[in-house]
């Protein structure tokens, strides 16, 4: 508990910090930065306590899942890093006795935590980037490789919202990508469906980020696992291989959405900087 309130006093500190300087030297004035940013690396213990793991089995599904820190060599020699997350499991449609027909099952989702001060939430402002950027590897079960999402939420007045694109892979043999994915080809969801009303993501704040394995969606079981290295924020100079395509997506329940809502009380920690970026092309 001691080590919770002194994230929570050493970022509200850093909040009030970073509020006098920008106000002492007007930086709202100056040119925001185009540069390649990291939102999160996941290259150490710390880096993985930032995130939450949830799936059906929290409901009454079966369906298991991992968060993990990868020390293997084999999975990150190729990117020079001593260390990776995994995000890994068990992804199962049978639900338990008792609840058949009440649930759906099969998902398991990460979900970066909240990062509240004395001074309110800390948010991410993106709108002077247009791509977010994923260094991932696919792995397990083939069958599970075209079932993930990444969801992105933002400051709303519908806190239920989502902005969500699948994670398109060109890789499949194990090996690590950059995808890159167009902040405008993001889809807004309401409680698992397409919202009818159209309407444009608040990219001046970004609240979290959720990677979702939906195999209840797409009628696939089997082990899954998403090696994750980083998440960052990107522009077009940026982009070194031709995009994800169009965001493809029926309407549906979008079940991750459940475990969304029953964790807005968590806190993260800081997040890595931006060096030993390399581009795998």
């Amino acid at each position: 508990m001691q080590a919770v309130w002194a994230r929570y006093l050493g970022r509200s500190t850093e909040k009030l910090k970073q509020g006098i300087y920008d106000a002492v030297h007007m930086t709202g004035a100056d040119i925001p930065s185009r540069a390649p940013r990291t939102l999160f690396s996941f290259n150490t213990r710390d880096d993985i306590r930032q995130f939450l793991t949830g799936c059906d089995a929290d409901i009454g599904g079966t369906s298991t899942v991992h968060f993990d820190l990868d020390e293997s060599p084999k999975h990150n020699a190729a990117i020079g890093r001593a260390a990776t997350g995994v995000f890994h499991g068990d992804m199962r449609l049978a639900v338990k006795t008792g609840m058949e027909g009440q649930i759906k099952g099969g998902y398991a989702a990460i979900q970066s935590k909240r990062r509240p001060t004395l001074f309110g939430d800390i948010l991410e402002e993106i709108e002077y980037h247009s791509y977010l950027a994923l260094r991932v590897r696919v792995a397990g079960d083939p069958s599970t490789h075209n079932s993930y999402f990444v969801n992105v939420q933002t400051d709303s007045m519908v806190q239920n919202d989502l902005w969500q694109h699948r994670l398109y892979f060109k890789r499949n043999d194990n090996t690590w990508e950059d995808i890159f994915i167009p902040f405008e080809n993001f889809v807004r969801t309401n409680y698992g469906q397409i919202a009818e009303i159209k309407s444009v993501m608040n990219r001046r704040k970004l609240r979290s980020i959720n990677i979702s394995l939906l195999g209840g969606h797409s009628g696939v079981s089997g082990k899954y696992e998403l090696g994750i290295d980083s998440i960052r924020m990107v522009n077009e100079e940026d982009v070194k291989y031709p995009l994800v395509g169009a965001y493809h997506f029926t309407t549906g329940i979008i079940l991750s959405l459940i475990y969304l809502k029953a964790n807005q009380n968590n806190e993260k920690t800081s997040d890595q900087g931006d060096s030993n970026w390399k581009d795998l092309y």
